[in-house]
């Protein structure tokens, strides 16, 4: 048991993955609501790849039975951003995030949880080193893919474009 034991050594006892996934959690709750009453979950994070997994509860669920388009666009924007969130923390640095756009292809109905893949990093890297070098804004498309492994494997349920904007502060 951890008596007397002070709140940052207790952090450091935690996985990057499960620091992480307070911080969405704590993001979420403080600054998009949307995002936390979601109850999003990252299961991968590193430089190049994150995976965010969006449960099929009742506040994410049509009329169908499956994953509503606002819930799919809230994973979406949590495996985009967060990745850019992330990297810019872990360079030091303070940086304006924004989404300019988006464009979704709904291929399939999600009937289960959701997984939300982006394999950007190296993008995000290149856009994170141009705003900070020049200060002005970046702006590029990352691809977020929805799957529904439980039901459908790899096979893509959503693929989203959203157009990320980052700026130096």
């Amino acid at each position: 048991m951890l008596t007397g034991t002070s709140k940052s050594a207790k952090l450091q006892l935690l996985t990057p993955l499960q620091k992480a996934n307070i911080y969405l959690s704590l993001f979420g709750l403080f600054k998009v609501p949307f995002i936390w009453l979601s109850r999003p979950k990252i299961l991968h994070l590193d430089q190049s790849r994150v995976e965010v997994k969006l449960p099929l509860k009742r506040r994410s669920k049509n009329h169908l039975n499956s994953m509503y388009f606002g819930a799919l666009c809230v994973g979406a924007d949590v495996a985009g951003g967060f990745m850019a969130m992330s990297k810019a923390q872990s360079r030091g640095e303070k940086i304006s995030l924004a989404f300019k756009s988006v464009k979704g292809d709904f291929l399939k109905r999600p009937e289960t949880d959701v997984h939300f893949h982006c394999d950007d990093g190296d993008l995000i890297d290149e856009m994170l080193d141009q705003t900070i070098e020049s200060g002005e804004r970046v702006n590029q498309e990352v691809k977020i893919t929805a799957m529904c492994p439980s039901l459908h494997g790899d096979e893509p349920m959503a693929v989203f474009y959203l157009t990320l904007s980052l700026k130096k502060v």
